[in-house]
């Protein structure tokens, strides 16, 4: 489920690395936990994320919903 939210978050990229937080609080926690989002716990209705989770994203996306 992770990985799966991971690559959405793509889905609401903007300013460079900002996305929006419209998934699970569960889901979001794990991944700042994993250091690929900022802390979603704040006011904001975006989270930043990461270079490397950014990079994971792209790849996770690419892999899930690009066609080959």
């Amino acid at each position: 489920i992770d990985e799966t939210v991971l690559a959405l978050l793509l889905l609401g990229l903007h300013e460079h690395n900002r996305v929006w937080k419209s998934f699970d609080w569960d889901a979001l926690d794990r991944l700042h936990a994993k250091g690929l989002i900022s802390d979603p716990r704040g006011k904001g209705k975006s989270v930043m994320m990461t270079e490397e989770g950014q990079t994971r994203a792209e790849a996770l996306f690419a892999q899930m919903f690009e066609r080959t």
